[in-house]
């Protein structure tokens, strides 16, 4: 977007890449545990675990930017955990290490958004949503990429790929397609929070879980216990009901 002249590019001081550094590093674990969840059980259930997200913004929250949460919040967020533990002990492609990697990447994006509000916060105007998103991104990739080198270097070879009977330019293809489509994702994402409220980017993103989770289901077959259903849709209602918490407690009181 900067060398399209899409997005004006920031001037960036070194004081604010250090400050950057600590989202960058939890914005990777963030994508790595995800992953990692993806890889031990299925798509829908790791997208009902991380249906948890405002259980984690609201502890960060209070932890770090010293925001108590008053009652009603607080309540809205039992359906969520109880739909997420309901969905959890019928779930058939359950196993612990899916379950906390899909916890941690909700704890870590958690506390890459509250540190980015914080960052925000000091009014840096050179670093809006979308510069802070880029800047963090490209961190991101220099952070993981000699680890990813290191550990699975040698599976990124044509020969390999070969051998395991991939085809590689199949693999480069969607590995390609798959990293502009969550690239344009994010940034997206950074775009309409600019121009919405929280509240309603939070409602949104709550419709996208659930579109993901239904066409993941479609798509992999996953199968799906009526308990199963139950505690996710729990958890989804939850989501929504936080959504509506937050815009109520948002809206100013109006002067008598």
């Amino acid at each position: 977007m900067w060398s399209t002249g899409l997005h004006k590019s920031p001037r960036v001081t070194s004081s604010q890449l250090l400050a950057v550094l600590p989202l960058a590093c939890v914005h990777t674990m963030g994508n790595l545990f995800t992953n990692m969840s993806l890889g031990k059980v299925a798509v829908s259930f790791t997208h009902t675990i991380k249906a948890m997200e405002p259980f984690f913004s609201v502890l960060l929250s209070a932890l770090v930017l010293g925001e108590v949460p008053n009652p009603w919040v607080v309540a809205s967020l039992a359906p969520i955990v109880g739909g997420v533990a309901l969905a959890s002990l019928t779930e058939a492609s359950f196993n612990w290490a899916g379950f906390w990697s899909a916890m941690a990447s909700n704890l870590t994006f958690q506390s890459r958004n509250v540190l980015s509000k914080k960052l925000m916060v000091k009014k840096e105007e050179s670093l809006d949503n979308i510069n802070l998103f880029s800047i963090i991104t490209i961190m991101s990739f220099f952070l993981l990429a000699p680890v990813t080198l290191f550990f699975e270097g040698v599976k990124f070879t044509p020969a390999y790929l070969q051998s395991a009977g991939l085809d590689v330019k199949v693999i480069a293809l969607r590995a390609l397609l798959a990293g502009i489509c969550f690239h344009a994702y994010q940034q997206v994402s950074y775009m309409i929070l600019q121009r919405v409220s929280p509240v309603t980017h939070s409602v949104g993103n709550c419709v996208k879980r659930v579109v993901v989770i239904v066409a993941s289901v479609l798509f992999f077959r996953t199968a799906v216990t009526p308990i199963n259903a139950l505690g996710t849709s729990i958890a989804l209602a939850g989501v929504f009901g936080y959504s509506q918490t937050k815009q109520l407690k948002s809206k100013p009181k109006k002067a008598e």
